[in-house]
């Protein structure tokens, strides 16, 4: 027999080994046995040298039409027996698995009502840099050099090479920016993240949310600051909401007063979250001192304007009955998916 006719036999063999049905299994040693590294096709090559010189070019032809053959139908028999393999059994009747979806965070969700509450009212939305200028957060403020809030222990410094530099405490330095390019009349309110070196507890975090709000123009009064945070609160919490300014001290503002807010669980009437008094501590507010306005080119004798701030998580506290300010920052999916 030449290797021709060895050829031949070979194919023929093969041809009847795969008529007959077989499992998986046994068609993956037919695949090793005539395809493996070991296999009959392989050894075949490995005897090409062997194959008198004269006919070494046709048995090369009638073996790679071997192989391909071999190939072609092994990898047929692999896609039928994918095609019939039983498709997994699915009880439409069961109910479905829902994906949890995302939603917008507790204090953005109310920083959109307070946006949307002073825009209502003419205000524009500014917003400034987060590493700020000392400058910014405390001499153009009228911060004095020996007031408590430059300490060490109430400030975050950054060690630049200038050290000029901070995390703002505040977002009044936004007022001091946009004052510095605009001239009045200015009505913008400031939201943004501030710092402060606080322990973290229920009521304290080194990092949260304050909005600033400013109004400048000629002839605004104390009684437009009274007016603009009624409204303000009575957007956010209804037509119920009464507010009171008492005196205090900021070093940007001459008069300063802080401001309270009737109890909206208890009406004003004595709870246990007002301590029985009926009213909620809100923010700081007053009419912007005159050395602020000469540090930014703005004629004290001209105009006149107010300043306010609040934090956003003592709103959301209130709007969503929370009772740890950790809450908001501790990115627990449990707490957060309440309000998507």
């Amino acid at each position: 027999m030449n290797i021709s006719e060895e050829l031949g036999k070979i194919r023929r063999a093969f041809e009847a080994a795969t008529e007959a049905d077989f499992t998986a299994e046994e068609l993956g040693k037919l695949r090793v046995a005539y395809l493996g590294r070991k296999g009959i096709v392989a050894d075949l090559f490995d005897r090409i040298r062997d194959v008198p010189a004269d006919e070494r070019k046709e048995f090369g032809r009638v073996l790679n039409e071997l192989k391909l053959f071999v190939t072609a139908r092994i990898e047929e028999h692999e896609a039928t027996m994918r095609s019939k393999k039983p498709k997994e059994n699915v009880d439409v009747t069961l109910p479905g698995i829902v994906g949890f979806q995302g939603g917008l965070h507790p204090l953005t969700i109310i920083l959109n009502e307070i946006t949307d509450v002073f825009r209502g009212m003419g205000f524009t939305v500014e917003t400034g840099p987060e590493a700020e200028l000392i400058s910014y957060n405390f001499d153009k403020l009228n911060t004095p050099f020996w007031h408590p809030a430059r300490d060490l222990t109430d400030t975050f410094y950054l060690d630049t090479p200038a050290r000029d530099k901070l995390l703002r405490t505040e977002t009044s330095p936004v007022q001091i920016r946009v004052m510095e390019r605009q001239k009045p009349p200015i009505r913008i309110i400031a939201p943004g993240r501030v710092y402060r070196s606080d322990k973290p507890d229920a009521t304290h975090s080194p990092i949260f949310m304050q909005v600033e709000g400013l109004y400048v123009d000629k002839g605004v009064s104390f009684a437009d600051l009274k007016g603009t945070v009624l409204a303000f609160y009575r957007g956010l919490f209804g037509p119920h909401v009464k507010t009171r300014f008492r005196p205090h001290f900021f070093p940007f503002t001459e008069p300063s007063a802080e401001v309270d807010m009737t109890c909206i669980f208890c009406k004003g009437s004595g709870c246990r979250l007002c301590k029985q008094s009926g009213w909620l501590e809100m923010g700081g507010s007053g009419m912007v001192d005159p050395n602020v306005f000469l540090g930014v080119g703005i004629d004290p004798e001209e105009y006149s304007g107010w300043a306010f701030g609040l934090g956003i998580e003592r709103i959301a506290i209130l709007k969503f009955g929370v009772d740890d300010i950790r809450l908001f920052y501790e990115n627990d999916i449990r707490f957060l998916r309440q309000f998507g």
